[in-house]
């Protein structure tokens, strides 16, 4: 197992009660987050209906690391709630807030109540690549066979 990479994380004052991102199994590739959203307000997300759910941090990614908000599978199956712009990436100079885009793709409206779990976040590490304009590119077995020219199954 891999040490884990400590990251500076600030507690803003809507989700000072909150519990912090957490993995929940042994080997979990993403910490789950939770909606900040307030306990008396709880967020009824209709039937197509999308919502910026806030999750009352901000973290602090070192450079060469991006995080990316990516949606949890019981809501996607149970619900047909899921992250809209998966994956959401957190770029390692943003100090914002992380919020969550949620859609219900649903056919009832789903309750998000303060501290339910809504997404997780995966550390990835970054490669920027630079760019080298040329005529021509290398031939390949594939060419340009774009979306299902591998074939099915």
């Amino acid at each position: 197992m891999p040490k884990p990479v400590p990251v500076n994380l600030q507690r803003l004052p809507h989700g000072v009660d909150l519990s912090l991102p957490a993995y929940e199994s042994e080997l979990a590739a993403g910490a789950d987050l939770r909606a900040a959203v307030p306990a008396d307000e709880p967020l009824i997300l209709a039937p197509g209906d999308r919502a910026l759910v806030p999750t009352g941090i901000a973290i602090e990614l070192a450079p060469g690391l991006e995080a990316q908000v990516r949606p949890r599978s019981g809501l996607a199956v149970r619900h047909g709630v899921t992250v809209l712009n998966s994956p959401g990436t957190i770029d390692a100079d943003y100090r914002g807030e992380i919020k969550v885009a949620l859609i219900n793709h649903g056919d009832a409206p789903v309750t998000i109540a303060r501290g339910e779990r809504i997404a997780q976040l995966v550390a990835q590490h970054v490669v920027q690549l630079t760019w080298c304009e040329t005529e021509t590119l290398s031939d390949t077995k594939r060419g340009s066979g774009g979306f299902g020219s591998s074939g099915r199954g």
